[in-house]
């Protein structure tokens, strides 16, 4: 019992082995092709990425409201009125809506206190920082108006950021990286199924239902020249062999 387990764990280590072989040998045939899908794809993968992100750039303005925190809820509502809202959108000259402007804004309170922060996202550095200095003006003088609200204090004012807030990544290029080598092992591989020519001697014996005892290697005339000018020549002369 012992020696038939043994038997057959070698038997399947050597079918492994022969199996891995059989793959490695279509994958080093078929390498060149491989590596031009893998690398085509990577490429597009890149361009993809590089064409179809748009960089966003962030401002911000901090602003002191003079109220208690019971008031500070609505005052910070307020800067995103419609009403202000529109007389940035004209102030500026933007073709987009109040809405669309309003969407743009974002508005904290900074460690409960009463510093704000008002902060703009746009595709263009400088309308970002323009929408955020133009917001905090406008918001001062038309609280002033609506509210009779005047303690509304600007800090300094906001500064072009040159940097976007989501940089390019290389998860596009990593996907199409991927894809592009499963592709292209994939196809190596259906390659090699629809190739029908007879290469090793399994093939012989599958499709011949015989036994290969040995093979005669490739000898044509080139070869067997230099073969044998690589040997020293044999003489017979009778029960005599000499060598020229």
């Amino acid at each position: 019992m012992g020696s038939s387990k043994q038997s057959n764990y070698m038997v399947n280590n050597v079918a492994r082995e022969i199996n891995l072989r059989e793959y490695y040998e279509v994958l080093k045939k078929r390498i060149w092709l491989i590596i031009l899908i893998t690398f085509i794809t990577t490429v597009a993968g890149y361009v993809y990425n590089s064409y179809t992100q748009t960089n966003l750039y962030e401002s911000s303005r901090r602003v002191i409201i003079g109220s208690d925190s019971g008031n500070m809820s609505t005052l910070m509502v307020m800067i995103k009125d419609p009403i202000i809202m529109e007389k940035v959108r004209n102030e500026l000259n933007l073709s987009r809506s109040p809405e669309g402007i309003a969407n743009q804004i974002t508005v904290a309170q900074i460690d409960d206190s009463q510093v704000i922060k008002i902060s703009a996202v746009d595709a263009d550095p400088k309308v970002a920082m323009a929408i955020v200095n133009s917001t905090a003006k406008l918001f001062k003088s038309e609280i002033a108006t609506i509210l009779d609200f005047k303690e509304v204090q600007l800090l300094s004012e906001a500064k072009e950021n040159p940097y976007p807030i989501n940089p390019s990544g290389n998860r596009m290029t990593i996907i199409a990286f991927v894809l592009g080598m499963i592709t292209a092992v994939g196809l190596a591989f259906l390659l090699d199924s629809l190739d029908q020519t007879i290469k090793t001697n399994k093939d012989i014996e599958e499709y011949l239902d015989i036994t290969v005892l040995g093979k005669v290697s490739n000898m044509n005339k080139k070869k067997f020249v230099i073969k044998r000018k690589s040997q020293p020549e044999m003489e017979l002369r009778g029960d005599t062999v000499g060598i020229k």
